[in-house]
């Protein structure tokens, strides 16, 4: 008995040492970027809600079309649709989810649903357009949030693989040991800002696990070199693993009364959102279901060329 228990806190401390191995390396990595610096293709928008960095491609005077990321993507994510968006003549319009990417961190940490929808709406304000919003993922609950506090701001909305917890529990708080800010940055630290675990992590979404690419993976983690990434993303964690509360997004009544042009596009193999979460949507809201086939969570990395034949097509149908 003696030997099991030594065993175990031996291998307590190796784990304990091992996250805190990591947790100093994010820090060593997450130095080497001056805060201002930002990437040559983008700019920063200054919104009544904070500074927003965005990337655009394709015509000013093209119908605008603005792309929202999910999880712990960013802009960039979108830019091979951003190219065949532009050649259609649409301008394209991504940005960085805060506190993703290059957009700023909140002080007060509040990455909630509705204040998320909140900046939507301020980054359309400040861009001064009526965009269709493009929304993968988890980024699509800040969409729609968007579009039922005003839905007048936009010209339509299409749901890529949606993350929107219409029938899931509502609440509750963050399973232990992740209710601690510093165990929550060391999670972090050992995931999403590790270089070697982005790949198995990004693959644990794609149906198509070759997508995963040297490429992707590098584009994925290139912000996650800027100061203070690893503590930004542990205050957001909080959003991702509590169902949101005061949600529009998450009610279905706010889908059956939402009159904003709609359509969604989902994977056939998605198991993150299954299917059956676009189908309840589209059976709410009467918008048609664009499925692609054998495709996972992430279809604009996993097939590109067939999501982008079937946005053009859905955003075709929705401009008047």
């Amino acid at each position: 008995m003696r030997y099991v228990i030594g065993l175990v806190v031996i291998l307590t401390l190796l784990a304990g040492i091992s996250l805190l191995g990591l947790r100093l390396a994010a820090i060593l990595r997450e130095i080497a970027i001056l805060p201002d610096r930002i990437p040559a293709e983008g700019r920063i928008v200054e919104t009544t809600l904070g500074p927003i960095y965005v990337e655009e491609l394709g015509p000013d005077d093209g119908t605008p079309v603005l792309l929202i990321h999910g999880s712990v993507g960013w802009s960039r994510m979108w830019r091979p649709t951003q190219v065949a968006l532009a050649a259609e003549g649409y301008r394209a319009i991504a940005f960085d989810m805060p506190p993703m990417g290059y957009s700023f961190r909140d002080p007060a940490a509040d990455y909630s649903r509705p204040t998320q929808g909140r900046r939507v709406l301020a980054l359309v304000e400040a861009l001064e357009v009526k965009p269709i919003v493009v929304a993968h993922s988890f980024g699509a609950g800040a969409a729609a949030e968007a579009a039922m506090l005003d839905p007048a701001a936009f010209a339509g909305l299409v749901v890529v693989s949606g993350a929107i917890g219409l029938d899931g529990p509502k609440g509750g708080s963050l399973p232990w040991p992740l209710g601690n800010p510093f165990m929550r940055e060391l999670a972090v630290s050992a995931s999403v800002t590790n270089p070697y675990a982005m790949g198995p992590l990004l693959r644990l979404f794609l149906y198509r696990k070759e997508s995963a690419t040297p490429d992707v993976i590098d584009m994925l983690l290139e912000p996650t070199r800027r100061p203070g990434t690893t503590a930004a993303v542990a205050d957001w964690l909080p959003s991702l693993l509590v169902p949101p509360e005061a949600a529009l997004s998450t009610q279905p009544t706010s889908w059956e009364g939402l009159t904003l042009p709609l359509a969604f596009l989902w994977g056939d193999q998605d198991s993150t959102t299954p299917l059956a979460q676009g189908e309840r949507l589209a059976s709410l809201t009467g918008a048609p279901l664009s499925i692609l086939t054998e495709v996972g969570h992430i279809p604009q990395i996993e097939a590109p060329a067939a999501f982008q034949a079937a946005l053009v097509a859905a955003l075709a149908d929705l401009i008047p």
